[in-house]
C-alpha cells in the first residue's frame, strides 16, 4: 500500500490498517486522526506535522521515523519501536508509550505532560527542554539521556535508570526518586525541593 491509497480509504471511512507495510511513506501534515496501524511498518516515514491524535500504533516500527511537530495525543504506543525517530516538538500529551522503545530518539522540546513512560527505553535520547510533567516514568531506561532544561516536576522516576544522564537546569520538583541510583549525578544546577530530593548530602556535598 502506498500513500495515496491509505488516504483514499481513510477519506472513505476505512480506519483499520493494521500490519500495513508503509517503509519510507510520505504522510507529513495529513489528518490520520483515529487511525489504526497496529504492528505497521512505517520505519523511515516522513509523518512531519501529521494529525494522529488517539492512533493505534500498539507495536508498530516508527523506527528513524520523522515525527518533527506531529501531534500524537493520547495515542497509543505501547511497545512501538520509536529507535533514533524524530520527535522534536511533537504532541505526546497523555500518550501511552509504555514498554516502548525510544532509544537515542530526538525528543527535544517535545510535549510529553502526562504521558505514561513506563517501562520505556529512552537511553541515549535527547530530552532537552522537554515537557515530561506529570508523566509515569517509573522503570524507565535514561541512561545517558540529555534531559537538560526539562520539565520533569511531578513526574513518578521510582525505580528507573539515570546512569550518566545529563540533568543541567532541568526541573526535578515533586520528582518521585523511590529506588533510583543517583550515584555520580550532579544535581547542583537542578531545580529540585525537600520533598523530591533523594538524598540531600549529595546536594551538599556538591
Amino acid at each position: 500500500m502506498d500513500a495515496d491509497e491509505l488516504l483514499k480509504s481513510y477519506r472513505a471511512g476505512e480506519r483499520n490498517f493494521t500490519q500495513v507495510s508503509l517503509h519510507s511513506v510520505n504522510l507529513s501534515e495529513v489528518c490520520l486522526a483515529g487511525i489504526n496501524l497496529a504492528r505497521a511498518n512505517l520505519a523511515r516515514a516522513a509523518l512531519s506535522q501529521a494529525n494522529l491524535r488517539g492512533a493505534n500504533l500498539i507495536e508498530a516500527n516508527l523506527t528513524a521515523a520523522s515525527l518533527w511537530r506531529t501531534d500524537l495525543t493520547r495515542a497509543n504506543l505501547i511497545w512501538a519501536n520509536l529507535k533514533s525517530a524524530n520527535l522534536i516538538r511533537a504532541n505526546l500529551t497523555q500518550v501511552d508509550l509504555h514498554k516502548a522503545s525510544l532509544h537515542r530518539a530526538d525528543l527535544r522540546l517535545a510535549n510529553l505532560h502526562n504521558a505514561d513512560l513506563s517501562g520505556v527505553n529512552l537511553a541515549g535520547a535527547d530530552l532537552s527542554y522537554a515537557n515530561l510533567s506529570g508523566a509515569l516514568l517509573a522503570g524507565a531506561n535514561l541512561r545517558g539521556a540529555n534531559l537538560t532544561g526539562a520539565n520533569l516536576s511531578n513526574t513518578d522516576l521510582s525505580h528507573s535508570i539515570l546512569t550518566k544522564a545529563i540533568l543541567f537546569k532541568t526541573d526535578l520538583r515533586y520528582v518521585d526518586f523511590t529506588e533510583v541510583d543517583i550515584t555520580g549525578l550532579d544535581l547542583r544546577y537542578c531545580l529540585v525541593s525537600e520533598e523530591s530530593s533523594p538524598i540531600p548530602s549529595l546536594l551538599e556535598v556538591g
